[in-house]
Protein backbone atom coordinates (compact mmCIF):
# COMPACT_ATOMS: atom_id res chain seq x y z
CA UNK A 1 0.00 0.00 0.00
CA UNK A 2 1.05 3.23 -1.15
CA UNK A 3 2.35 5.47 2.15
CA UNK A 4 0.20 8.45 2.06
CA UNK A 5 2.89 10.77 4.31
CA UNK A 6 5.66 10.00 1.71
CA UNK A 7 3.64 10.83 -1.08
CA UNK A 8 3.34 14.11 1.05
CA UNK A 9 7.18 14.37 1.26
CA UNK A 10 7.69 13.83 -2.23
CA UNK A 11 5.10 15.75 -4.17
CA UNK A 12 6.81 18.89 -1.45
CA UNK A 13 10.65 18.12 -2.41
CA UNK A 14 9.41 18.65 -6.17
CA UNK A 15 7.79 21.53 -6.00
CA UNK A 16 10.94 23.23 -3.84
CA UNK A 17 13.36 21.79 -6.48
CA UNK A 18 10.67 23.13 -9.11
CA UNK A 19 10.95 26.65 -7.54
CA UNK A 20 14.56 26.30 -7.09
CA UNK A 21 15.37 25.66 -10.85
CA UNK A 22 12.98 28.94 -11.49
CA UNK A 23 15.34 31.08 -9.26
CA UNK A 24 17.67 33.21 -11.51
CA UNK A 25 21.16 32.18 -11.46
CA UNK A 26 24.08 30.47 -13.55
CA UNK A 27 23.79 26.54 -14.19
CA UNK A 28 26.30 25.70 -11.39
CA UNK A 29 24.35 27.92 -9.06
CA UNK A 30 21.44 25.79 -9.36
CA UNK A 31 23.30 22.25 -9.04
CA UNK A 32 24.56 23.41 -5.80
CA UNK A 33 20.91 24.84 -4.99
CA UNK A 34 19.92 21.14 -5.97
CA UNK A 35 22.15 19.32 -3.78
CA UNK A 36 21.40 21.59 -0.70
CA UNK A 37 18.12 20.75 -1.48
CA UNK A 38 17.75 17.34 -1.46
CA UNK A 39 20.43 16.88 1.72
CA UNK A 40 18.27 18.67 3.54
CA UNK A 41 14.83 17.19 2.57
CA UNK A 42 16.08 13.23 2.40
CA UNK A 43 18.07 13.87 5.98
CA UNK A 44 21.64 12.93 4.93
CA UNK A 45 24.69 14.71 4.84
CA UNK A 46 25.58 14.13 1.94
CA UNK A 47 24.28 14.57 -1.71
CA UNK A 48 26.55 14.77 -4.53
CA UNK A 49 25.48 15.14 -8.60
CA UNK A 50 28.00 13.03 -11.16
CA UNK A 51 27.45 13.80 -14.78
CA UNK A 52 29.28 12.67 -17.85
CA UNK A 53 31.92 14.80 -19.44
CA UNK A 54 32.02 12.17 -22.33
CA UNK A 55 30.72 8.60 -22.88
CA UNK A 56 32.88 7.02 -20.63
CA UNK A 57 33.97 9.75 -17.84
CA UNK A 58 31.65 11.09 -15.23
CA UNK A 59 32.61 14.11 -13.11
CA UNK A 60 31.62 15.41 -9.66
CA UNK A 61 29.51 18.19 -10.83
CA UNK A 62 27.75 19.32 -7.01
CA UNK A 63 28.28 18.97 -3.97
CA UNK A 64 26.90 19.27 -0.48
CA UNK A 65 28.97 17.25 2.28
CA UNK A 66 31.89 16.59 0.44
CA UNK A 67 35.18 18.68 -0.14
CA UNK A 68 33.67 21.70 -2.49
CA UNK A 69 37.66 21.84 -3.86
CA UNK A 70 36.60 18.45 -5.33
CA UNK A 71 34.27 19.92 -7.83
CA UNK A 72 35.17 19.15 -11.42
CA UNK A 73 38.11 17.26 -10.52
CA UNK A 74 36.85 14.12 -9.23
CA UNK A 75 36.40 11.86 -11.98
CA UNK A 76 35.68 8.18 -12.83
CA UNK A 77 35.37 5.88 -15.75
CA UNK A 78 32.18 4.36 -16.68
CA UNK A 79 31.92 1.26 -14.23
CA UNK A 80 34.16 2.61 -11.93
CA UNK A 81 33.72 2.42 -8.48
CA UNK A 82 29.55 2.63 -7.07
CA UNK A 83 28.92 5.64 -9.04
CA UNK A 84 30.11 3.95 -12.04
CA UNK A 85 28.46 0.93 -11.65
CA UNK A 86 24.87 2.86 -11.31
CA UNK A 87 25.93 4.62 -14.17
CA UNK A 88 26.52 1.37 -16.60
CA UNK A 89 23.88 -0.48 -15.12
CA UNK A 90 21.30 1.85 -15.05
CA UNK A 91 20.50 0.50 -11.80
CA UNK A 92 20.19 1.86 -7.95
CA UNK A 93 22.82 0.94 -5.63
CA UNK A 94 21.74 1.05 -1.73
CA UNK A 95 24.21 -0.05 0.87
CA UNK A 96 25.05 0.55 4.45
CA UNK A 97 28.34 -0.45 4.05
CA UNK A 98 30.09 1.12 0.90
CA UNK A 99 33.72 0.40 1.49
CA UNK A 100 32.80 -3.45 1.75
CA UNK A 101 30.61 -3.09 -1.29
CA UNK A 102 32.62 -4.88 -4.70
CA UNK A 103 34.28 -2.36 -6.78
CA UNK A 104 34.25 0.36 -4.28
CA UNK A 105 36.59 3.23 -5.14
CA UNK A 106 37.81 5.02 -2.37
CA UNK A 107 38.41 9.00 -3.61
CA UNK A 108 40.35 10.72 -0.48
CA UNK A 109 39.81 14.18 -2.17
CA UNK A 110 36.36 13.71 -1.31
CA UNK A 111 36.66 13.17 2.15
CA UNK A 112 34.18 10.39 1.83
CA UNK A 113 35.94 8.23 4.37
CA UNK A 114 33.22 9.46 6.91
CA UNK A 115 30.33 8.06 5.22
CA UNK A 116 29.35 4.68 5.35
CA UNK A 117 25.49 4.36 3.65
CA UNK A 118 25.77 4.99 0.07
CA UNK A 119 22.26 5.37 -1.99
CA UNK A 120 22.89 6.17 -6.11
CA UNK A 121 20.23 6.30 -8.53
CA UNK A 122 20.76 6.91 -12.75
CA UNK A 123 20.24 10.03 -13.76
CA UNK A 124 18.95 9.22 -17.29
CA UNK A 125 16.72 9.91 -19.79
CA UNK A 126 15.03 7.66 -22.53
CA UNK A 127 18.24 5.80 -22.87
CA UNK A 128 20.51 8.12 -22.39
CA UNK A 129 22.53 8.24 -19.67
CA UNK A 130 23.18 11.51 -17.96
CA UNK A 131 24.80 11.15 -14.86
CA UNK A 132 24.36 9.62 -11.08
CA UNK A 133 22.51 11.28 -8.17
CA UNK A 134 24.13 9.69 -4.92
CA UNK A 135 23.12 10.42 -1.73
CA UNK A 136 25.22 8.80 1.70
CA UNK A 137 25.33 9.33 5.42
CA UNK A 138 28.06 8.53 8.79
CA UNK A 139 25.43 6.21 9.74
CA UNK A 140 25.00 3.12 8.09
CA UNK A 141 21.69 3.01 7.10
CA UNK A 142 19.72 1.37 4.30
CA UNK A 143 17.63 3.20 2.60
CA UNK A 144 13.83 2.52 2.16
CA UNK A 145 12.10 1.84 -0.87
CA UNK A 146 10.18 5.17 -0.91
CA UNK A 147 13.28 7.17 -0.09
CA UNK A 148 14.92 5.48 -3.38
CA UNK A 149 11.55 5.96 -5.48
CA UNK A 150 11.76 9.73 -4.18
CA UNK A 151 14.97 9.80 -5.53
CA UNK A 152 13.93 8.39 -8.93
CA UNK A 153 11.82 10.57 -9.28
CA UNK A 154 14.03 13.68 -8.83
CA UNK A 155 16.80 12.20 -10.59
CA UNK A 156 14.14 11.97 -13.59
CA UNK A 157 13.33 15.83 -13.19
CA UNK A 158 17.38 16.87 -12.88
CA UNK A 159 17.52 14.57 -16.21
CA UNK A 160 15.04 16.50 -18.04
CA UNK A 161 16.04 19.87 -16.84
CA UNK A 162 19.88 19.16 -18.14
CA UNK A 163 18.00 18.22 -21.63
CA UNK A 164 16.36 21.85 -21.02
CA UNK A 165 19.83 23.10 -20.55
CA UNK A 166 19.03 24.34 -17.08
CA UNK A 167 22.97 23.89 -15.83
CA UNK A 168 24.43 25.66 -18.75
CA UNK A 169 25.35 28.92 -18.36
CA UNK A 170 28.30 31.24 -19.89
CA UNK A 171 31.81 29.81 -18.77
CA UNK A 172 29.90 26.96 -17.34
CA UNK A 173 32.35 23.37 -17.65
CA UNK A 174 29.29 21.55 -18.98
CA UNK A 175 28.75 21.16 -22.06
CA UNK A 176 25.11 22.31 -23.28
CA UNK A 177 22.85 19.00 -24.79
CA UNK A 178 22.79 18.86 -28.30
CA UNK A 179 25.82 21.58 -29.14
CA UNK A 180 28.97 19.15 -29.19
CA UNK A 181 30.11 16.99 -32.26
CA UNK A 182 29.10 13.08 -31.93
CA UNK A 183 30.06 10.38 -33.66
CA UNK A 184 28.13 7.07 -34.25
CA UNK A 185 29.36 4.01 -35.77
CA UNK A 186 26.75 2.12 -37.33
CA UNK A 187 26.98 -0.31 -40.66
CA UNK A 188 26.33 0.28 -44.30
CA UNK A 189 22.94 -0.09 -45.97
CA UNK A 190 23.64 1.73 -49.32
CA UNK A 191 27.16 3.39 -50.26
CA UNK A 192 27.72 7.17 -50.83
CA UNK A 193 28.52 10.26 -49.17
CA UNK A 194 25.99 13.13 -48.52
CA UNK A 195 26.27 16.30 -46.12
CA UNK A 196 23.27 17.96 -45.02
CA UNK A 197 20.74 18.90 -42.71
CA UNK A 198 19.21 16.54 -39.78
CA UNK A 199 15.14 15.95 -40.38
CA UNK A 200 13.62 13.73 -38.22
CA UNK A 201 10.92 11.44 -39.37
CA UNK A 202 9.49 11.89 -35.90
CA UNK A 203 10.68 15.17 -34.22
CA UNK A 204 11.55 14.23 -30.29
CA UNK A 205 9.09 14.95 -27.83
CA UNK A 206 10.33 17.67 -25.26
CA UNK A 207 8.87 18.07 -21.88
CA UNK A 208 8.71 21.43 -20.49
CA UNK A 209 6.59 20.79 -16.94
CA UNK A 210 8.67 17.79 -15.34
CA UNK A 211 6.67 18.72 -12.08
CA UNK A 212 2.77 18.48 -11.63
CA UNK A 213 0.80 20.99 -9.46
CA UNK A 214 -2.68 19.19 -9.35
CA UNK A 215 -2.18 15.03 -9.25
CA UNK A 216 -6.20 15.09 -9.57
CA UNK A 217 -5.97 16.92 -13.55
CA UNK A 218 -2.79 15.26 -14.26
CA UNK A 219 -4.25 11.72 -13.33
CA UNK A 220 -7.44 12.88 -15.53
CA UNK A 221 -5.05 14.02 -18.51
CA UNK A 222 -3.14 11.30 -18.46
CA UNK A 223 -6.42 9.05 -18.51
CA UNK A 224 -8.24 10.94 -21.23
CA UNK A 225 -4.80 10.23 -23.20
CA UNK A 226 -4.56 6.77 -22.65
CA UNK A 227 -8.23 6.61 -23.79
CA UNK A 228 -8.01 8.15 -26.76
CA UNK A 229 -4.50 5.89 -27.39
CA UNK A 230 -6.76 2.62 -26.96
CA UNK A 231 -9.02 3.81 -29.60
CA UNK A 232 -5.93 4.47 -32.09
CA UNK A 233 -4.98 1.50 -31.58
CA UNK A 234 -8.59 -0.69 -32.10
CA UNK A 235 -9.32 1.58 -34.89
CA UNK A 236 -6.06 0.38 -36.25
CA UNK A 237 -6.98 -3.20 -36.00
CA UNK A 238 -10.22 -3.00 -37.68
CA UNK A 239 -8.16 -2.98 -40.72
CA UNK A 240 -6.53 -6.42 -40.08
CA UNK A 241 -7.67 -7.25 -43.40
CA UNK A 242 -5.60 -4.92 -45.55
CA UNK A 243 -2.19 -5.49 -43.45
CA UNK A 244 0.62 -7.79 -43.32
CA UNK A 245 0.64 -10.33 -39.93
CA UNK A 246 3.98 -8.40 -38.80
CA UNK A 247 2.09 -5.52 -38.40
CA UNK A 248 -0.91 -7.17 -37.13
CA UNK A 249 0.97 -8.48 -34.64
CA UNK A 250 2.72 -5.20 -33.58
CA UNK A 251 -0.48 -3.82 -33.18
CA UNK A 252 -2.08 -6.85 -30.99
CA UNK A 253 1.21 -5.87 -29.05
CA UNK A 254 0.16 -2.25 -28.48
CA UNK A 255 -3.23 -3.08 -27.44
CA UNK A 256 -2.21 -5.54 -24.92
CA UNK A 257 0.30 -2.73 -23.56
CA UNK A 258 -1.99 0.02 -23.91
CA UNK A 259 -4.68 -1.82 -21.52
CA UNK A 260 -1.73 -3.02 -19.13
CA UNK A 261 -2.60 -2.61 -15.62
CA UNK A 262 0.64 -2.78 -14.29
CA UNK A 263 1.73 0.20 -16.76
CA UNK A 264 -0.81 2.21 -15.80
CA UNK A 265 -0.36 1.62 -12.00
CA UNK A 266 3.31 2.81 -12.16
CA UNK A 267 2.41 5.93 -14.16
CA UNK A 268 -0.36 6.97 -11.84
CA UNK A 269 2.07 6.60 -8.65
CA UNK A 270 4.44 8.69 -10.72
CA UNK A 271 1.60 11.22 -10.82
CA UNK A 272 0.47 11.08 -7.30
CA UNK A 273 4.28 11.37 -6.40
CA UNK A 274 4.95 14.61 -8.01
CA UNK A 275 5.41 14.30 -11.86
CA UNK A 276 3.49 15.87 -14.48
CA UNK A 277 1.43 13.08 -16.78
CA UNK A 278 3.97 13.58 -19.67
CA UNK A 279 6.88 13.28 -17.09
CA UNK A 280 5.26 9.96 -15.48
CA UNK A 281 4.88 8.62 -19.26
CA UNK A 282 8.62 8.90 -19.86
CA UNK A 283 9.69 7.91 -16.24
CA UNK A 284 7.94 4.22 -17.20
CA UNK A 285 9.53 4.65 -21.16
CA UNK A 286 13.06 5.37 -19.66
CA UNK A 287 12.80 2.31 -17.31
CA UNK A 288 11.28 0.11 -20.31
CA UNK A 289 14.53 1.36 -22.35
CA UNK A 290 17.13 0.12 -19.48
CA UNK A 291 15.57 -3.18 -19.23
CA UNK A 292 15.55 -3.37 -23.24
CA UNK A 293 19.62 -2.98 -22.39
CA UNK A 294 19.56 -6.31 -20.44
CA UNK A 295 17.49 -8.23 -22.33
CA UNK A 296 19.82 -11.01 -24.48
CA UNK A 297 16.32 -12.51 -25.97
CA UNK A 298 15.62 -10.69 -29.31
CA UNK A 299 11.75 -11.50 -29.09
CA UNK A 300 11.62 -10.33 -25.53
CA UNK A 301 13.71 -7.03 -27.08
CA UNK A 302 10.99 -6.44 -29.86
CA UNK A 303 8.25 -5.53 -27.25
CA UNK A 304 10.02 -3.56 -24.91
CA UNK A 305 10.11 -1.58 -28.51
CA UNK A 306 6.55 -1.97 -28.78
CA UNK A 307 6.16 -0.42 -25.63
CA UNK A 308 8.69 2.49 -26.71
CA UNK A 309 6.80 3.21 -29.63
CA UNK A 310 3.67 3.42 -27.84
CA UNK A 311 5.41 5.65 -24.52
CA UNK A 312 5.86 7.95 -27.78
CA UNK A 313 2.00 7.88 -29.35
CA UNK A 314 1.12 8.52 -25.65
CA UNK A 315 3.59 11.84 -25.33
CA UNK A 316 2.61 13.10 -28.51
CA UNK A 317 -1.30 12.56 -27.34
CA UNK A 318 -0.65 14.66 -24.09
CA UNK A 319 1.80 17.09 -25.89
CA UNK A 320 0.57 17.70 -28.96
CA UNK A 321 3.76 17.43 -30.65
CA UNK A 322 2.99 15.65 -33.64
CA UNK A 323 4.97 15.07 -36.84
CA UNK A 324 3.70 18.27 -38.12
CA UNK A 325 5.95 20.76 -35.70
CA UNK A 326 5.35 23.50 -38.44
CA UNK A 327 9.33 23.62 -39.06
CA UNK A 328 10.03 23.59 -42.66
CA UNK A 329 12.11 20.65 -44.29
CA UNK A 330 15.81 21.96 -45.03
CA UNK A 331 16.93 22.52 -48.49
CA UNK A 332 19.20 19.39 -47.82
CA UNK A 333 17.73 16.62 -45.86
CA UNK A 334 19.49 13.77 -44.35
CA UNK A 335 16.21 11.79 -42.91
CA UNK A 336 16.82 10.02 -39.24
CA UNK A 337 14.78 7.79 -37.95
CA UNK A 338 14.19 4.73 -35.89
CA UNK A 339 13.76 2.90 -38.31
CA UNK A 340 11.31 3.22 -41.22
CA UNK A 341 9.09 1.60 -43.85
CA UNK A 342 9.27 1.42 -47.43
CA UNK A 343 6.46 3.10 -48.44
CA UNK A 344 7.30 5.80 -45.76
CA UNK A 345 10.75 6.35 -47.66
CA UNK A 346 9.42 6.31 -50.84
CA UNK A 347 7.07 9.67 -49.87
CA UNK A 348 10.00 11.30 -49.16
CA UNK A 349 10.87 10.41 -52.75
CA UNK A 350 14.20 12.13 -54.37
CA UNK A 351 14.51 15.13 -52.05
CA UNK A 352 16.07 13.49 -49.26
CA UNK A 353 20.25 13.47 -49.44
CA UNK A 354 20.62 10.31 -46.95
CA UNK A 355 19.50 8.26 -44.58
CA UNK A 356 20.33 7.48 -41.02
CA UNK A 357 18.43 4.52 -39.34
CA UNK A 358 18.86 3.38 -35.58
CA UNK A 359 17.77 -0.21 -36.76
CA UNK A 360 17.00 -1.49 -39.81
CA UNK A 361 19.27 -4.13 -41.96
CA UNK A 362 21.37 -4.38 -45.32
CA UNK A 363 18.18 -6.26 -47.03
CA UNK A 364 15.29 -4.68 -45.37
CA UNK A 365 13.12 -3.06 -47.56
CA UNK A 366 14.26 0.38 -46.60
CA UNK A 367 17.61 -0.47 -48.34
CA UNK A 368 15.80 -1.60 -51.43
CA UNK A 369 14.25 1.76 -51.70
CA UNK A 370 17.34 3.44 -50.41
CA UNK A 371 19.64 1.92 -53.36
CA UNK A 372 16.62 2.72 -55.77
CA UNK A 373 16.50 6.37 -54.77
CA UNK A 374 20.56 5.79 -55.21
CA UNK A 375 20.50 7.69 -51.79
CA UNK A 376 23.43 6.29 -48.91
CA UNK A 377 21.84 4.96 -45.91
CA UNK A 378 23.73 3.92 -42.61
CA UNK A 379 22.13 1.50 -40.34
CA UNK A 380 22.20 0.50 -36.71
CA UNK A 381 23.30 4.00 -35.47
CA UNK A 382 22.61 3.63 -32.50
CA UNK A 383 21.18 6.77 -30.04
CA UNK A 384 21.36 8.87 -32.86
CA UNK A 385 16.85 10.09 -32.56
CA UNK A 386 18.21 10.90 -28.80
CA UNK A 387 20.96 13.30 -29.85
CA UNK A 388 19.67 14.51 -33.32
CA UNK A 389 17.85 18.24 -33.64
CA UNK A 390 16.06 19.21 -36.72
CA UNK A 391 18.33 21.06 -38.84
CA UNK A 392 21.49 19.99 -36.95
CA UNK A 393 24.52 19.90 -39.57
CA UNK A 394 25.45 16.15 -40.67
CA UNK A 395 27.41 14.09 -42.46
CA UNK A 396 26.86 9.99 -43.84
CA UNK A 397 29.34 8.28 -44.73
CA UNK A 398 27.46 4.95 -46.55
CA UNK A 399 30.55 3.31 -47.43
CA UNK A 400 32.05 3.23 -44.03
CA UNK A 401 28.87 3.36 -41.50
CA UNK A 402 29.59 6.34 -40.22
CA UNK A 403 27.84 9.48 -39.41
CA UNK A 404 28.86 12.84 -38.45
CA UNK A 405 26.72 15.11 -36.26
CA UNK A 406 27.42 18.75 -35.82
CA UNK A 407 31.13 18.06 -37.40
CA UNK A 408 34.25 19.88 -36.74
CA UNK A 409 35.46 22.54 -38.82
CA UNK A 410 37.96 20.08 -40.16
CA UNK A 411 36.04 16.62 -40.43
CA UNK A 412 33.66 18.72 -42.49
CA UNK A 413 36.63 19.89 -45.16
CA UNK A 414 37.84 16.14 -44.88
CA UNK A 415 34.38 15.01 -45.91
CA UNK A 416 33.88 17.50 -48.94
CA UNK A 417 36.90 16.23 -50.00
CA UNK A 418 35.38 12.92 -50.08
CA UNK A 419 32.60 13.76 -51.81
CA UNK A 420 34.53 15.86 -54.22
CA UNK A 421 36.83 12.69 -55.29
CA UNK A 422 33.80 10.65 -55.90
CA UNK A 423 31.86 13.45 -58.15
CA UNK A 424 35.04 12.78 -60.13
CA UNK A 425 35.01 9.14 -60.42
CA UNK A 426 31.40 9.52 -61.42
CA UNK A 427 32.21 11.94 -64.26
CA UNK A 428 34.90 9.12 -65.73
CA UNK A 429 32.15 6.50 -65.21
CA UNK A 430 29.88 8.39 -67.26
CA UNK A 431 32.46 9.00 -69.94
CA UNK A 432 32.98 5.39 -70.58
CA UNK A 433 28.84 4.86 -69.99
CA UNK A 434 27.59 4.94 -73.60
CA UNK A 435 30.76 2.77 -75.22
CA UNK A 436 29.53 -1.17 -76.11
CA UNK A 437 30.38 -3.71 -73.84
CA UNK A 438 32.66 -5.43 -75.97
CA UNK A 439 35.17 -8.18 -75.14
CA UNK A 440 38.30 -8.35 -76.79
CA UNK A 441 37.39 -11.44 -78.47
CA UNK A 442 34.81 -9.32 -80.32
CA UNK A 443 31.86 -10.81 -78.11
CA UNK A 444 29.20 -8.27 -77.38
CA UNK A 445 27.05 -8.35 -73.98
CA UNK A 446 23.79 -6.95 -72.86
CA UNK A 447 23.60 -5.30 -69.54
CA UNK A 448 20.49 -4.78 -68.17
CA UNK A 449 19.86 -3.35 -64.60
CA UNK A 450 17.43 -4.71 -61.75
CA UNK A 451 14.68 -2.64 -61.00
CA UNK A 452 11.31 -3.53 -58.24
CA UNK A 453 10.21 0.61 -57.90
CA UNK A 454 9.35 3.10 -60.14
CA UNK A 455 11.80 4.96 -59.06
CA UNK A 456 14.04 2.80 -60.04
CA UNK A 457 13.14 3.72 -63.86
CA UNK A 458 14.56 6.75 -63.87
CA UNK A 459 17.80 5.70 -63.67
CA UNK A 460 17.75 3.56 -66.44
CA UNK A 461 19.10 6.47 -68.70
CA UNK A 462 21.68 7.46 -66.70
CA UNK A 463 22.79 4.03 -66.06
CA UNK A 464 23.58 3.16 -69.50
CA UNK A 465 21.83 -0.45 -69.41
CA UNK A 466 20.15 -1.96 -72.62
CA UNK A 467 16.73 -2.53 -69.76
CA UNK A 468 15.41 -3.90 -67.20
CA UNK A 469 16.63 -7.73 -66.78
CA UNK A 470 14.56 -8.59 -63.31
CA UNK A 471 12.09 -6.54 -61.81
CA UNK A 472 11.36 -7.24 -58.59
CA UNK A 473 7.47 -7.40 -57.87
CA UNK A 474 7.65 -8.22 -54.38
CA UNK A 475 8.10 -4.63 -53.32
CA UNK A 476 4.72 -3.39 -55.43
CA UNK A 477 3.25 -5.87 -52.39
CA UNK A 478 4.83 -4.20 -49.69
CA UNK A 479 4.54 -0.41 -50.19
CA UNK A 480 0.83 -0.99 -50.82
CA UNK A 481 -1.24 0.78 -48.46
CA UNK A 482 -4.44 -1.47 -49.58
CA UNK A 483 -5.22 -4.56 -51.46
Amino acid sequence: MTDHRTESDSRRLLRRLRDTLAEPGAGQERLDRIVRLIASSIGTEVCSVYLFRDDNTLELCATEGLKRESVHKTRMRLGEGLVGRVAKTSTPINTANAPAEKGFRYMPETGEELYSSFLGVPIQRLGEKVGVLVVQSKQARQYSEDEIYALEVVAMVVAEMSELGAFIGEGEALQAPHKHPVMFRGGTGQEGAAEGRVWLHEPRVVITNPIGDDPVKELARLNKAVTDLRLSVDAMLTTTETMDKEHQQILEAYRMFANSRGWMRRMEEDIARGLSAEAAVEKEQSAARARLETVPDPYLRDRLHDLDDLSNRLLRILTGQGQDTGAAMPDDPILVARNIGPAELLDYGRKLKGVVLEEGSVGSHAAVVARALAIPLVIHAELITTEALNGDHILVDGDQGIVHLRPEDTIAHAFRDKIAMQAEAQTRYASLRDLPATATCGTSIALHMNAGLMADLPSLQGSGADGVGLFRTELQFLIRSHV
